[in-house]
């Protein structure tokens, strides 16, 4: 939740001088940055590797790239349902400013909304 992204999606997106990619060998983070904004678009950690700190350590890497390009705060969509993330997110320095109701969608067709977390990027230390 919610359905996975395409190949397409993922090139398409690539493409685009505002999106920037980190990677390790075990997880990715997709995130973009367009004025003084940053979107973190997707995160993904192996699912063995999970809760070592893998992820937490790309959001600190994605805070200093973002900037670095510029931002001044940042901003991501989570499942409401998807706690995991979200305190993942919290650990970081990411707070709950809005929820967008039936936002995602299942491949069942189900919706849940999504929590729009925030991040002030001047000033704040991950």
């Amino acid at each position: 939740m919610p359905r996975p992204w395409s190949a397409r999606e993922f090139v398409d997106l690539l493409a685009s001088p505002a999106v920037f990619l980190l990677t390790d060998s075990e997880s990715f983070l997709l995130a973009r940055v367009v004025a003084e904004e940053a979107e973190l678009l997707t995160l993904a950690v192996a699912p063995a590797q999970r809760r070592q700190g893998i992820g937490r350590r790309l959001v600190a890497r994605f805070v200093t790239t973002a900037r670095s390009r510029g931002a001044a705060r940042a901003f991501l969509e989570v499942s409401a349902e998807n706690l995991s993330a979200t305190n993942l997110y919290k650990s970081v320095g990411f707070a709950i400013s809005g929820r967008r109701k039936a936002y995602f969608r299942s491949a069942e067709g189900r919706t849940v909304d999504a929590l729009v977390m925030t991040f002030n990027l001047q000033g704040s230390r991950v």
